[in-house]
C-alpha cells in the first residue's frame, strides 16, 4: 500500500512543480502535433483549448500588423446576412489555397484589382486579361433523368483562377417545355457574392427561314444598365452576329463555321472588325471528349479579345459566348436543338 501511495504521489513531468519552476509541457510529441497542425493559411493552432498543452497565444504573437491602416477607402461594406466570399465552400479572396490530402481541389479566386475609373464595379478583373475560359458544371439529376436544370458555370483566366460564376435563374416549365430556346436570365457573381453582370434573353424565332425577330442578348452591368447587346443577323447558311454598345450602335461582327458540329476539334467563331477584314479575336466551343460531348450538354469554351478592348465590350462577348452556347450546342431531353442554323 506505501508502495502505491508513493508512485501515486511522485511528481508527474510538468506537474506538481516547486514554484516558480516554469512548466514542462507540452511534451516534445505534443510540440510535433502543433508544428503538423500548424496552418499557413490561418496563422493560428488548430489544436482546441482544454487538450492537454494547449498554449494559447504566444507571448511572441504580433497581434495586427504595422502599417495597417484597417479597411480601404471605398470598400464596399458586405450586406446583412452574407456569409463568406462567393458560393458556399468557396475560398476566401486573397487568402492562399493549399488543397487538404485526401480533399477535394480547390480552385483559387483571381485577386481583385484596383478600382478603375468609368468602370463598372465588378468590370476591373477584365481589364487585365485577354482570354476568358467557361467551364459548364455536370448536373447528376439531368444527366440520369433528361430533367432539364438551371445551368451553372465557372468563369476563369488563362491561369485558371475563377473570376466569376454564372448560374441561370429560370422556372423550371420554361426549361423542360421552351429547351434550348427558352428565354433566361443568367446571374454572374464576383467572389465577393455581388451580382456584376446579368445577362436577359427574351423569347425570340427559332427558324432560319425567318428574317424577322431573330435571336438577341442584352448585358447589363450592373444590373439594371445596359452595357451592349449581341443581335443575331439573317444569314440562311452562317451564323452571324453583330455587337452594338449600348447605345445599340455596332461595333464588332461575330461569324461562325456553315457546320456547327464538334467532332474532335474545336469549333470558332470569330470576332471581326466591323468591315469583317480583320479577326480581333475568337470564341472557341472547346471539345471535352467523346464521353462527355455525348451524354452531357455540359460545354468548355474560351474567348480570346484584345487586352485593351474596352471592359464593357468584354463583359459583352461574355453575353455572345452564352447565347452562342444556348443557340448552338444546348441539349434538352437528349435532343439537340438549334437555332437560327443548319
Amino acid at each position: 500500500m506505501d508502495k502505491q501511495n508513493a508512485q501515486m504521489n511522485a511528481p508527474h513531468p510538468g506537474t506538481n512543480l516547486p514554484a516558480g519552476y516554469p512548466p514542462q509541457y507540452p511534451p516534445a510529441a505534443f510540440q510535433g502535433e502543433i508544428n503538423r497542425s500548424f496552418s499557413p493559411r490561418v496563422g493560428d493552432y488548430y489544436s482546441k483549448a482544454g487538450h492537454p498543452g494547449y498554449l494559447g497565444h504566444q507571448a511572441a504573437y504580433p497581434g495586427t500588423q504595422a502599417g495597417y491602416s484597417g479597411p480601404q477607402p471605398g470598400y464596399s461594406v458586405p450586406p446583412p446576412g452574407y456569409s463568406g466570399a462567393g458560393p458556399v465552400g468557396f475560398p476566401v479572396q486573397h487568402q492562399p489555397v493549399y488543397n487538404q490530402p485526401g480533399g477535394p481541389a480547390v480552385v483559387p479566386w483571381m485577386p481583385a484589382p484596383p478600382v478603375l475609373p468609368n468602370c463598372p464595379p465588378g468590370l476591373e478583373y477584365l481589364s487585365q486579361i485577354d482570354q476568358i475560359l467557361i467551364h459548364q458544371q455536370i448536373e447528376i439529376l439531368e444527366v440520369l433523368t433528361s430533367f432539364e436544370t438551371n445551368n451553372k458555370y465557372e468563369i476563369k483566366n488563362s491561369l485558371g483562377q475563377r473570376i466569376y460564376f454564372a448560374t441561370e435563374d429560370t422556372d423550371c416549365c420554361t426549361r423542360n417545355c421552351l429547351g434550348s430556346s427558352r428565354p433566361f436570365t443568367l446571374r454572374i457573381l464576383d467572389n465577393m457574392g455581388r451580382e456584376v453582370i446579368t445577362l436577359e434573353r427574351p423569347l425570340r424565332c427559332v427558324s432560319c427561314c425567318c428574317p424577322c425577330c431573330l435571336q438577341e442578348i442584352e448585358i447589363q452591368a450592373p444590373p439594371g444598365v445596359p452595357v451592349g447587346y449581341v443581335i443575331q443577323n439573317w444569314h440562311p447558311c452562317l451564323p452571324k452576329f453583330t455587337v452594338q454598345n449600348e447605345r445599340r450602335e455596332d461595333v464588332l461582327k461575330i461569324t461562325g463555321p456553315c457546320l456547327v458540329c464538334s467532332c474532335c476539334a474545336d469549333i470558332d467563331f470569330e470576332i471581326k472588325s466591323l468591315d469583317e477584314e480583320n479577326v480581333v479575336g475568337k470564341i472557341s466551343k472547346q471539345w471535352t471528349g467523346l464521353v462527355r460531348e455525348a451524354f452531357t450538354d455540359a460545354d468548355n469554351f474560351g474567348i480570346q479579345f484584345p487586352l485593351d478592348l474596352d471592359v464593357k465590350m468584354k463583359a459583352v462577348m461574355l453575353g455572345a459566348c452564352f447565347l452562342i452556347d444556348f443557340m448552338f450546342f444546348e441539349r434538352s431531353g437528349n435532343r439537340e436543338q438549334r437555332a437560327g442554323v443548319w
